[in-house]
């Protein structure tokens, strides 16, 4: 056998030994024995440097620095779940996915969400590639150093399965570990960790992966992505992932209807509490692949996929105090400032009182004992108050008049829940919120640029608003606290680059609003530059797609008011992209103009997206459901026979996907 031979062989053999013990819980070698062969396989490698890879057991150990995790664009984007709180919710789900498809015949997976860190593992050839954290969906963080430490995690495939992959999963901390890690810490005279979740999240940002490796981290795996049309089903795929050795669990279920789904949330709703990891949900999903594809996605959540969140846990405290926050767009929320108290695993101090009417409906006060949840587990909220503990003395809460920023008066419009502070240009918060808003990832995206500095950069009166970033220099930031001189050249370099960021991004980052991400690509899609925007009428407001009447009035305030103008001068004149590139207009046409499109089934010559980017590229519009405005059905095969009843009972036009792609030329 030749060296190379020889430690290839040891590399399987020890793979081998670490899937049959953190995956399939079964000891096939002796820790010592284990060891030993650990350390053989390691003097080869060193003494043989050539042979060197990155996914081989001795890497486990960690030992990579890391100072910065590079931030890396998702693939695939990782979308967030629709929430459900009670069988209703998941009643009309359904409802809804049986129109999409025209059928009532259906199968669905049951899963437990586990409360974890999410992660996306991209294979290529069979071996791990990287690994990058969710982050806001559209980009995260490589943190593929620190996973590699985790040994559940398979590094390299040698079985029968699609060549190249992404593995989505979760992160964790199981509890037996967690409690063992704030035991010695305790014994260390160390602060306990707060809860598993925060923990695993947390271990995934260390610098040193061999810190990494000291933690008992496991990966539980939940959705492949791919290309390749291996598997039709969705548990299909993930029963050969778990062959092949990814940590699949074991309690997904395959299901024929509603029902029993009901009876796997009533079952698992009892027994969740002997798992040995944290629990909040279970999530539903359509199980044929194809049937996914045609329900397709929201602006922020796949329809094919639902989340049932578990009654969240309640617990009594008493309300010392209520203060106001000023957001970015001059709404007030009241916070209520709580006797701290352990709630899910954290320590709860405050939470959020909504708005004025919230408060007068559950009529609280201060001293008041009330009862706090998490909203989804995640958001502490105040549900009621136990008034047979109502302090003789008590008054009823009077809402704030003023801004407890600025003290401007506040306003408050006719239908709306919160009350504004209007001075938008003067009040501190807003301000700062505004250009933190400019900043973030979804917007300008801006690096070396955080929260903290973009305060303290106002308070420096270096910026008043997100114009004034262009002008800074490196020599005007250096001297700030804690700012190094690479940290400050980083800074200008990062604004710098921000000029390319595209058209779409800008205008959502300008903080129009209500005009979110997806409004700010239909706006940008429909206008085509700032200028347009800024000086169309409300009647030509409304006829973009999905713009009503309180978007458009909101734009025309905003290109009304002087500052903003001299705001986006400013901007023009820095070179920020305020139109839409020749680049993306070179493929655009306006020949689907009005025609409203379905695309249904599977296709050969373009894939599904590419299908839809073609018609929206066009001028024309995707629905995911048939109906009297549909234009055309770009029908493959496989297509639903009730769609195809409807299509033809409405007379809409089914063609092909070649006559498509010859409509389109």
């Amino acid at each position: 056998m030749t060296i190379q031979q020889l430690i290839l062989s040891l590399r399987d053999e020890l793979n081998n030994h670490n899937y049959n013990y953190y995956v399939l819980d079964n000891t096939t070698i002796s820790d010592f024995d284990f060891d030993k062969k650990l350390k053989e396989l390691e003097k080869l490698e060193v003494e043989n440097p050539a042979f060197f890879d990155a996914n081989s057991p001795t890497q486990r150990v960690g030992g990579a620095i890391t100072k910065n995790f590079e931030t890396v664009t998702h693939k695939n984007r990782m979308y967030s779940l629709d929430n459900s709180y009670s069988k209703e919710d998941l009643l009309d789900w359904e409802k809804r996915v049986q129109k999409v498809l025209g059928t009532t015949e259906l199968d669905y997976t049951c899963e437990l969400k586990f409360d974890g860190a999410s992660i996306n593992l991209t294979y290529e050839n069979g071996q791990f590639v990287k690994a990058v954290t969710r982050g806001d969906g559209f980009q995260g963080d490589d943190v593929s150093p620190n996973i590699r430490t985790i040994k559940s995690i398979p590094l390299y495939i040698r079985q029968d399965f699609v060549t190249n992959f992404e593995m989505r999963g979760e992160i964790i901390l199981p509890i037996e570990g967690f409690n063992k890690m704030n035991e010695e810490r305790v014994l260390n005279g160390e602060e306990e960790y707060r809860n598993p979740r925060n923990t695993a999240s947390g271990s995934l940002k260390l610098q040193d992966s061999a810190e990494v490796a000291k933690r008992p981290l496991d990966c539980l795996l939940y959705q492949v992505v791919t290309s390749e049309r291996k598997y039709k089903t969705h548990f299909e795929s993930l029963e050969a992932a778990r062959k092949i050795g990814f940590k699949v669990p074991e309690t997904i279920a395959l299901v024929k209807s509603i029902e029993e789904v009901f009876d796997f949330v009533n079952n698992w709703d009892l027994k969740r509490h002997n798992l040995p990891y944290e629990t909040d949900g279970v999530v539903i999903k359509v199980n044929n692949l194809q049937q996914q594809e045609e329900l397709g996605y929201t602006a922020k959540a796949p329809r094919w996929a639902i989340a049932y969140k578990f009654k969240a846990e309640q617990v009594s405290t008493i309300l010392h105090e209520i203060t106001y926050q000023v957001g970015r767009t001059g709404a007030i929320t009241p916070v209520a400032n709580l006797e701290p108290v352990q709630l899910a695993g954290t320590t709860v101090k405050r939470a959020s009182l909504h708005n004025a009417d919230q408060i007068e409906k559950l009529d609280i006060r201060i001293n008041d004992t009330v009862f706090v949840e998490k909203g989804g587990e995640i958001i502490p909220k105040i549900i009621a108050v136990d008034l047979a503990k109502r302090p003789k003395d008590s008054q009823p809460t009077m809402y704030a008049t003023n801004c407890p920023e600025c003290n401007t008066e506040l306003v408050r419009t006719e239908g709306d829940a919160k009350h504004y502070c209007p001075n938008e240009f003067g009040c501190a918060p807003q301000i700062t919120g505004r250009i933190q808003h400019f900043i973030s990832r979804k917007a300008m995206d801006i690096d070396g640029l955080g929260g903290e500095t973009v305060d303290l950069l106002r308070k420096e009166g270096l910026i008043q608003n997100y114009a004034d970033l262009y002008d800074l220099t490196a020599e005007q930031v250096i001297p700030l606290e804690r700012m190094a001189e690479k940290s400050a050249q980083n800074m200008v370099a990062g604004i710098k680059k921000s000029k390319d960021i595209p058209f779409e991004k800008v205008l959502f980052a300008l903080g129009i609003r209500f005009v979110g991400e997806t409004v700010a690509k239909k706006l940008a899609k429909h206008f085509k530059s700032i200028d347009n925007l800024m000086t169309a009428t409300f009647e030509e407001l409304i006829k973009a797609d999905e713009i009503g009447d309180r978007i458009a009035q909101s734009i025309l305030e905003f290109s009304s008011d002087l500052e903003n103008i001299q705001l986006i001068n400013r901007l023009k004149s820095y070179g920020l992209q305020l139109e839409v590139s020749e680049e993306s207009l070179e493929n655009q046409t306006d020949i689907l103009q009005g025609q409203v499109f379905v695309v249904s089934g599977v296709f050969y010559q373009m894939s599904r997206n590419e299908l839809k980017k073609a018609i929206e590229d066009n001028g024309g519009k995707v629905s995911s459901s048939i109906s009297k405005k549909t234009n055309f059905i770009v029908a493959g095969d496989n297509m639903g026979p009730s769609k195809l009843a409807k299509a033809e009972d409405l007379g809409i036009s089914i063609i092909s996907e070649q006559d498509f792609i010859d409509k389109i030329n």
